[in-house]
């Protein structure tokens, strides 16, 4: 059976949202002197490139983003078939006492969310952690996490899962899609 794709959304409603997350995002950080930014690996550091630019881009600032994998954090790590592939952890700073906002792509179980705060760790222990996706699939929670901010919440059966196609992984443009 073919997979059935839905479009969830897709530029210019992408960057507004975007924009409308880095508003937010600058309201609770204002200068962001004492913030970092880490995108979790993979695709979350496409997302969180994209916040960390227009937040630059609005403040003038210099906001530190490292990028950071949590492969062998996860609980499941030694229960699959086949072996997980690591992607490069990137965290050229400390974390210890300061705000850290963790971007992903999407929130579905909240696993990999409880790998990212493990693996964070090794860079110091942060004041403050705060959780930002952009899209939150309800109804798909195995832990107690949710998201200080998300761009989209989505409706999701198990048996469906949010695929998000960012052009700097060579899509010819932005989209989300919900995929049966």
């Amino acid at each position: 059976m073919i997979p059935q794709k839905r479009l969830v959304l897709s530029s210019p409603l992408l960057e507004i949202m975007i924009s409308r997350l880095c508003q937010q995002l600058i309201e609770n950080h204002q200068d962001f002197s004492n913030t970092v930014v880490m995108g979790l690996q993979p695709r979350g550091i496409h997302f969180a490139e994209r916040i960390v630019k227009e937040l630059r881009e609005i403040t003038g600032q210099d906001i530190l983003l490292g990028h950071l994998d949590a492969t062998f954090y996860r609980d499941d790590f030694r229960r699959r078939e086949s072996p997980l592939v690591p992607n490069k952890t990137n965290v050229p700073f400390l974390i210890e006492g300061k705000k850290v906002i963790l971007i992903d792509d999407v929130l579905a179980s909240g696993r990999m969310v409880r790998a990212a705060l493990d693996a964070m760790t090794a860079f110091g222990r942060p004041k403050v952690v705060e959780l930002l996706v952009l899209i939150d699939r309800r109804y798909n929670r195995e832990l107690p996490i949710g998201p200080d901010y998300v761009g989209m919440k989505v409706s999701t059966v198990e048996t469906q899962r949010v695929q998000v196609e960012w052009k700097e992984q060579g899509f010819d443009a932005d989209h989300i899609w919900l995929v049966d």
